[in-house]
Parts: structure tokens; C-alpha cells; sequence
């Protein structure tokens, strides 16, 4: 399997590379279960962090990118990159600092360009996971240089949280939003938070085996048979989300109904009402 050497958010090892599903006509296209997760090395992040290579560099590019899936806590080393970076955020909260400014918290959506030569690092919010997609490119061969890491001071300092979201003044707080987990049990079982949202939504959920959107259908199946409604409010609205339809839940429902018994599909039929968009 060919090779790749990939400093990316410049993750300076080397990871394996994907072999091309198919080429046609000029076009290439790669597989996603080609490109396995990789840890990224201890010595230039602190916490978990995972890269998913998404593109590499060609011989006529010199751009490459990758999906970077950070734990809670988790955070970069300082560093620089000679021709900048592009942050795109996918999912979670997260935050972005520049060497002498306060950091700013970023959210799914959010786009951060820095310039060539910013020192800089970015990561997860302390009780959140965040997934972003990094895009650079080399110079030289090189992508970034690393600094010194990320003290617990400079993470905990306080951070300006984006003006949509930001609280009155009156009540405005410098921690980022808690996830649905940590609103739900991060308060009794904290660790148990912790990891659905690292472990479960950041890693399982992130797998390319299978789509977002089949990923909720089989979810909501799942709790459909279970019997589980608490769970099911909110995996149908993540599922609506995700770009499943009315009316494929309401099938689920009905062919589950011989499966899984008439009870199970009536208490879904009830979730469905409060929660799915009327006809």
C-alpha cells in the first residue's frame, strides 16, 4: 500500500495512504473505509485525538486535508504552518487561539483561515468533543513546526464565545455549552458523558463504514424494537437531521410493528407525532 507523509494540523507521522476505488476519465475517486482513523502522536497533542486522511498531495497540488476528531480536552501543541491553515468544523464545540489573543470558542459551521507563520493551536471545549476538517499545504516539504504544548492555564483561560451564541451580559459565562450527554448525566456520571461523546459520537457515529443518515435509520430502528422512547425523541430528531424522511421512520415503524411486537410500534407512533414534522 502506498505511502503517505501527512503533517496534518501538522500531525508530523507517517500513516498509510488509501488505494483509489476508481478512475475514470481524469477523475479519481477514494474510498472512505480505505482510510482508517489514526491516534495522533502523544508529543504534539495532548488528550485523544484521531485523523482521518481525506485527500493527500498530488503531483501537480500541494494541499491535503483530513477529518481531526478531538476528545474532550483534547488540544494541539502550538505551532505554525508556512502557508496557513484552514479549520473547518464538522461537529462539537471547540476552541482556536492565536499567540497573544484570548481564544475563541468555534462551532459546526464555523470557518477559521490562519495566516501563514500565526502561531497558533485548536481543540476540543473541556466538556465537549469537536471534529474538524483541516486543510494545508507544503512548502519545502513541510507543512508546520511545532512549539511548546498547551498549558492547562492557557486552555482554561477565558474565551470569547461567538456573538450568536453568546449569553447577555448579565449572564454571560465563558464556558461552552455542555453537550446533550453532559446536560443529561454529566452531573451523576460524568465519565459515562464523557465517553458518548467522545467514544460514541466522535468515533462510532465518525466511522465510514456507514453514512450519518443510515447510522440514525438503524438507530431508530433499534430503539423502535427496544422500546425506548426517551432515547428515540431524540435519535428521530437527529435522524430528521441526518436526512432521513417522515416517511421512512413512519415504514420503520410499521414493518418493525411485525418484528418487534404492536406495543413497541404504538409508543413509536406516539414519539413519532410530538416529534416528526406533520404531513
Amino acid at each position: 500500500m502506498k505511502r503517505f507523509a501527512i503533517t496534518l494540523v501538522a500531525l508530523s507521522s507517517a500513516i498509510g495512504a488509501s488505494a483509489h476505488g476508481q478512475a475514470a476519465d481524469g477523475l479519481v475517486i477514494t474510498r472512505a473505509e480505505s482510510r482508517p482513523a489514526r491516534v495522533a502522536p502523544g508529543e504534539n497533542f495532548t488528550g485523544t485525538v484521531r485523523v482521518h486522511l481525506l485527500f493527500d498531495t498530488t503531483a501537480a497540488t500541494r494541499a491535503y486535508a483530513a477529518s481531526v476528531s478531538f476528545d474532550a480536552g483534547a488540544r494541539t501543541a502550538w505551532h505554525t504552518h508556512p502557508r496557513g491553515q484552514v479549520l473547518l468544523v464538522t461537529e462539537g464545540v471547540g476552541r482556536v487561539q492565536r499567540w497573544g489573543a484570548p481564544a475563541e470558542e468555534i462551532r459546526p459551521g464555523d470557518v477559521v483561515r490562519i495566516p501563514p507563520g500565526v502561531k497558533h493551536w485548536h481543540g476540543a471545549a473541556p466538556t465537549t468533543a469537536m471534529t474538524h476538517i483541516a486543510i494545508v499545504e507544503l512548502q519545502d516539504g513541510r507543512s508546520a513546526t511545532w512549539a511548546e504544548k498547551v498549558s492547562d492555564t492557557q486552555y482554561g483561560a477565558a474565551v470569547s464565545a461567538p456573538a450568536a451564541v453568546r449569553a447577555p451580559a448579565s449572564t454571560a459565562t465563558t464556558e461552552a455549552q455542555p453537550s446533550a450527554a453532559q446536560r443529561l448525566m454529566g452531573d451523576v456520571a460524568p465519565k459515562l458523558a464523557q465517553l458518548t461523546d467522545s467514544v460514541l459520537f466522535g468515533d462510532v457515529w465518525a466511522r465510514p463504514g456507514l453514512s450519518q443518515r443510515d447510522r440514525s435509520l438503524v438507530t431508530v430502528s433499534a430503539l423502535i424494537a427496544m422500546n425506548r422512547p426517551d432515547q428515540l425523541r431524540s435519535h428521530m430528531a437527529r435522524a430528521s437531521a441526518n436526512g432521513v424522511t417522515r416517511e421512512e421512520m413512519i415504514e420503520a415503524i410499521t414493518h418493525l410493528a411485525f418484528y418487534a411486537g404492536w406495543p413497541s410500534a404504538l409508543t413509536a407512533v406516539g414519539v413519532a407525532r410530538e416529534v416528526l414534522p406533520p404531513r
